[in-house]
């Protein structure tokens, strides 16, 4: 056996690839790329640019994408698809139509990650009524991302099927696929109603959780704030995960000046207080960013 010593446990650190929705920065993508580097971020997560949505745009415009990016060193941690955040009563095939063209962005674009949801529900319908075709349609997308290659990262999105750790679970392990994994976002879990979301559901969830979103939020009003100031429990988040051995992304969504259906906005300023708000934590718990 081999035994770590005090010294060897001191200089050991772990560090994560700091990322981030880069137009809630600006449109276009060039800045996205700039001021994620000034902040220390080789990442990039592409939801949209020039005000495109990353399934909407052509082959022209991801060539056009990925030479921005290629200019500027800048990886692509994951695409920020809006796939699965629609109603559920729309086909099957509507949704999986839709991450063929994530599947295309995310192989011109260099990354196996692609962000998706678990369907909206109509007025009055209560959750549990939608859960079969929920699975359904959950199955249909793994299928398509395993023969694909791609890894699928389920957002505990408001308001969806997947909103709450429970049923975050349920999706994965009913569905069952290795290319269906989970994003954490603490923010979202606060907004619906978890009081604490790493005492709530982080045990629960961390065996199939791949991939952190950086947001917080507070309780009482659901106002969305930098990380560690607000009730998500992110401090004792990043400290599990580091205990745990994650090594994986960390990627910023502040949502700090604008929200909407599509996702939010935050603008060069408010994102760096997002991202050194972030930073400060995870100084404070030893882990590097890179």
């Amino acid at each position: 056996m081999t035994t770590v010593t005090g010294t060897e446990a001191e200089t050991m650190t772990t560090t994560w690839t700091l990322s981030g929705f880069g137009d809630e920065i600006d449109p276009d993508p060039a800045v996205q790329a700039a001021v994620l580097q000034s902040l220390g971020a080789g990442c990039i997560e592409v939801r949209s640019a020039w005000g495109v949505n990353i399934v909407d745009l052509d082959e022209d415009q991801l060539d056009a994408l990925a030479a921005v990016f290629e200019e500027r060193g800048m990886a692509v941690s994951a695409i920020a698809s809006p796939v699965g955040k629609v109603d559920v009563s729309l086909p099957v095939d509507h949704e999986v139509e839709r991450l063929g063209r994530a599947i295309r962005a995310a192989e011109r674009l260099g990354t196996r990650y692609i962000r998706l949801f678990s369907f909206f529900r109509g007025e009055g319908v209560a959750v549990e009524d939608i859960r079969d075709d929920v699975m359904v349609r959950m199955r249909a997308l793994a299928d398509a991302a395993e023969l694909a290659g791609v890894v699928l990262l389920h957002e505990n999105e408001k308001d969806i099927y997947g909103d709450t750790p429970g049923r975050c679970l349920d999706i994965v392990e009913t569905v069952g696929s290795p290319a269906l994994r989970l994003a954490w976002d603490s923010a979202n879990f606060v907004q619906v109603g978890v009081a604490h979301p790493f005492d709530d559901g982080y045990a629960l969830l961390r065996p199939h959780l791949e991939y952190l979103q950086v947001k917080d939020a507070r309780s009482a009003t659901g106002e969305v704030t930098p990380a560690g100031e607000g009730d998500g429990q992110v401090l004792e988040t990043l400290t599990a995960l580091r205990d745990d051995g994650y090594t994986g992304f960390a990627s910023l969504e502040p949502h700090l000046t604008d929200v909407n259906a599509l996702g939010g906005f935050s603008g060069p300023a408010a994102f760096g207080v997002a991202a050194r708000a972030f930073r400060r934590l995870t100084d404070r718990i030893g882990v590097e960013l890179a």
